[in-house]
Order: structure tokens, then C-alpha cells, then sequence
């Protein structure tokens, strides 16, 4: 069975979704920059939910080519060091586009810091639209504002654009209660409430970020993006996938 003939008989749970990706789900195994092929494997999950009729939101961050701490501890200025991180978001917002591009996939790069000549401004009514078109819209830049993260820039446009959920790709599946790569016998959650992740301390996303959502209501879904079909079945409404944060 196709998948165009598979998505005609499956109804997502979220009709419109904010996924946060990592820069270093695009850098190459073990080192920094970006990998035209795992650009492509990315694509081609987020082809599979696209093709389910949802309405796609990206948030990428830019850690495979800059990561500010690292300048700040050199004695940069924080603003600069934030700057060239929100920079570093847009060349990663290019290649994921082009990557989905080569896919058929109408994408759209739309940035919190002004580069006319090479993407759109962020503008809040204009990435409606161009998701109720069909289209992804990858917004760069952050907030636009130093001292804040690509997770508080993903709960800020989730907030904005009226979205259904945040879902949060790592490299592990889900929310655990102790390291488990420390901790072999660590146990994972597949429901927490925001309150029990504020009471036990428990690593979701930076809390500027996590009490936005909680704010808003705005559900959280933590998931491995790498394990296979996991995306797609979580935006199915698949509760083994991940974690789910709510209430």
C-alpha cells in the first residue's frame, strides 16, 4: 500500500504540530556541520507526516555549528555569542528546506532576525498561511532575542501560531526518571503532567521554555526522532511513542 493510499485512512491526532529539532540532527556522526544526507533522512520523516495532511512548524536550532556557551566561557559577550547562534539556525533552516524540496515538499524559511534577501521575515499571519496552503514553514533566528533558546522560540511560536502540540526530537525515547545511558534500569515515562516534571526536576526542555507551555496548555511530546516511524506515529496519536507532558 502506498503512502498517499495509507494517509487517506488515517486521521492524525494534532492538526497542527511544532517540531524542535536539534542542529546536531544534521551534523555528521560524532562531529559538527551539516550532512546533506542526514538532511534528507530528516526530510523524509517529516514528508511522511506532511503526507498525513498535518500542518508543519519547524524549530531547528544551530548546535552543529555554533553553540554560544562555548564562546561565552572565552569571555565573548553574550549577545554576540547568541547572535552568531541564531545565525548558524538559518544556514541549518536553508539545507532542511532544499532537503524537503528535493522531496516535493512546498517549504517556506521564515527568520526572527531580518535577512530579506535570503528568507522571509517572520510574520505570524503569513506562516498561517502559507501552513494553510499546504506548505512547512521553518522559522529560523530564534526569538530574535539573545539569553533565549530555540525551546523557548518553539513554545513562543507554538503559543502564537495555535498550535496543537510541541514535539520535542532527541536522540532518546522519551523522559526518564535518572540518565539512562547512566542508569541502566532508569525508568520512562509515557505520561507526566507539568507539575511532576517542575516537582522532580526532570529534563524536558529549559523551563523558560517548559512553564511557556505550561502557560498555555500546550501539550509536549518528547520522542526519539531516530527510532523508525516514531514521529509519524506519535502525530497519529500513538501513546508508546515518547513521552506526553500535559495537564
Amino acid at each position: 500500500m502506498s503512502q498517499n493510499q495509507m494517509s487517506a485512512h488515517e486521521s492524525p491526532a494534532y492538526a497542527r504540530i511544532v517540531l524542535k529539532l536539534s542542529g546536531e540532527a544534521l551534523a555528521p556522526e560524532g562531529t559538527l556541520g551539516i550532512d546533506p544526507d542526514r538532511a534528507e533522512d530528516i526530510a523524509e520523516k517529516i514528508k511522511a507526516v506532511h503526507a498525513l495532511g498535518v500542518q508543519i512548524v519547524i524549530i531547528i536550532g544551530g548546535g552543529n555549528l555554533w553553540r554560544g556557551e562555548r564562546g561565552v566561557k572565552r569571555g565573548m559577550n553574550q549577545s554576540i555569542a547568541d547572535q552568531m547562534g541564531m545565525i548558524a539556525t538559518v544556514m541549518n533552516a536553508l539545507a532542511l528546506r532544499e532537503a524537503l524540496e528535493h522531496y516535493a515538499v512546498p517549504t517556506r524559511v521564515q527568520t526572527a532576525v531580518p535577512m530579506n534577501t535570503i528568507a522571509e521575515p517572520y510574520i505570524r499571519l503569513r506562516a498561517i498561511r502559507h501552513l494553510e496552503k499546504g506548505r512547512i514553514v521553518i522559522i529560523a533566528g530564534g526569538t530574535g532575542n539573545p539569553f533565549f533558546t530555540t525551546d523557548s522560540a518553539a513554545a513562543l511560536r507554538a503559543a502564537e501560531l495555535r498550535a496543537n502540540i510541541v514535539i520535542k526530537a532527541t536522540k532518546v525515547n522519551g523522559v526518564y526518571d535518572a540518565d539512562p545511558n547512566k542508569v541502566p534500569d532508569a525508568k520512562r515515562y509515557t505520561h507526566l503532567t507539568y507539575d511532576k516534571v517542575i516537582a522532580d526536576q526532570l529534563e524536558v526542555m529549559d523551563m523558560t521554555a517548559f512553564t511557556m507551555c505550561r502557560e498555555n496548555r500546550m501539550p509536549i511530546i518528547v520522542l526519539d526522532f531516530w527510532s523508525p516511524d516514531a514521529l509519524r506515529r506519535a502525530v497519529l496519536g500513538d501513546t508508546s511513542v515518547g513521552t506526553l507532558i500535559e495537564g
